[in-house]
């Protein structure tokens, strides 16, 4: 399988961590929370953590403040069908190919529910054929990303599509509210929303660069599924993270790797470049630690997440854009999602 088109989306309002600070303190809703909250709220907004900007489907960081169910939704309802096939278009120019090219269509999102799914909305918005296969993946959280695109190569090896559209999307900003829970307070202060989009076909095609994916892992670990996790409260989406998180994934995104390797005969020192989900400051920090890793292996991650905070499962699709835009060498290049489960999933790419 090659990738023969890459496309991201962001929106177009775009805030620092000292917007979101200010906009916090002058909040009522930021008055009835308890000093502890407070305080989390302070230290992850006003230290070093990476994120500098995020991009929100906000036209004011007020509106995060009208949190009631209804208004979430409608959120996730306007701007996901958008964010996706702005980016799902973005690839197909990329590629080469018109909408009619496309014989399925993957879309994956833990941050909303439609039903019809999304791929009803994009497949209408790209004018994609009738008969498009069009499937909807939900509930696998910041990883889905790997297994989308999996899904996507079975599709070609079946010869049941002659090109595939995957594409993540998450509207992060319709799970954002303030109460004294600090996984809710946290996630708040971490993620941006985004679309990430690839054409996949059984070949490459002529004057891009050659990415081939050529073989990929995955790990799950329902014993750890509480450690990070969407749960409904009160008609709300409502995050779990626990500080447990990055060494959960920087452990699992080890083992997935060594098996890789080991499969293929490679070794670490053959990789020259890293797409890893960029899931926060520590996460890529617990990542260098337990994979042998310097700054500059996660440069292209932590570009991202300085750039858009942690989008979720879009957010390897940027990290991919921008090491390709960047200009990193052709050869070995790892690509690893990982998020709710603790579920974990890593690709061996050769690119050209």
């Amino acid at each position: 399988m090659f990738i023969i088109g890459l496309g991201t989306a962001a929106p177009p309002h775009r805030y620092t961590q000292a917007q979101c600070w200010a906009a916090f303190q002058g909040a009522e809703r930021f008055a009835q929370l308890d000093r502890r909250a407070r305080g989390i709220l302070q230290r992850v907004l006003q230290h070093e953590n990476g994120i500098h900007t995020r991009s929100l489907a906000l036209e004011s960081i007020e509106e995060v403040f009208a949190a009631d169910p209804d208004t979430l939704h409608r959120r996730f309802a306007e701007h996901a069908p958008a964010l996706a096939a702005r980016a799902a278009a973005d690839a197909l120019r990329q590629a080469g190919l018109e909408a009619r090219d496309i014989d399925g269509v993957i879309i994956s999102t833990c941050t909303g529910y439609l039903c019809p799914g999304l791929t009803s909305y994009v497949a209408e918005r790209l004018g994609l054929r009738p008969d498009v296969l069009a499937l909807d993946l939900v509930g696998q959280g910041c990883g889905a990303a790997v297994p989308n695109l999996r899904a996507a190569e079975a599709l070609l090896r079946a010869q049941r599509c002659a090109a595939v559209l995957s594409i993540c999307v998450e509207v992060c900003s319709a799970a954002f509210y303030l109460d004294n829970d600090p996984g809710v307070l946290i996630s708040a202060c971490l993620f941006g929303d985004g679309a990430g989009a690839a054409v996949l076909a059984a070949a490459p095609i002529a004057g891009t660069r050659r990415i081939e994916w050529k073989t990929a892992r995955s790990l799950t670990d329902p014993a750890a599924r509480d450690a990070l996790r969407f749960e409904q409260k009160g008609g709300l989406l409502r995050n779990i993270l626990t500080p447990q998180v990055p060494a959960l994934a920087a452990g699992c995104a080890a083992s997935v790797l060594a098996d890789v390797l080991r499969e293929t005969g490679r070794s670490r020192d053959e990789i020259g470049t890293w797409i890893w989900h960029a899931g926060g400051r520590k996460v890529l920090e617990a990542l260098q630690a337990e994979c042998g890793l310097s700054a500059d292996d996660v440069r292209w991650s932590s570009g991202v997440l300085s750039e858009f905070g942690n989008v979720s499962s879009p957010c390897v699709y940027f990290v991919l854009a921008a090491a390709l835009r960047g200009g990193a060498p052709g050869g070995w290049w790892w690509l690893s999602s990982f998020g709710a489960g603790f579920s974990c999933h890593g690709a061996l790419l050769e690119v050209a």
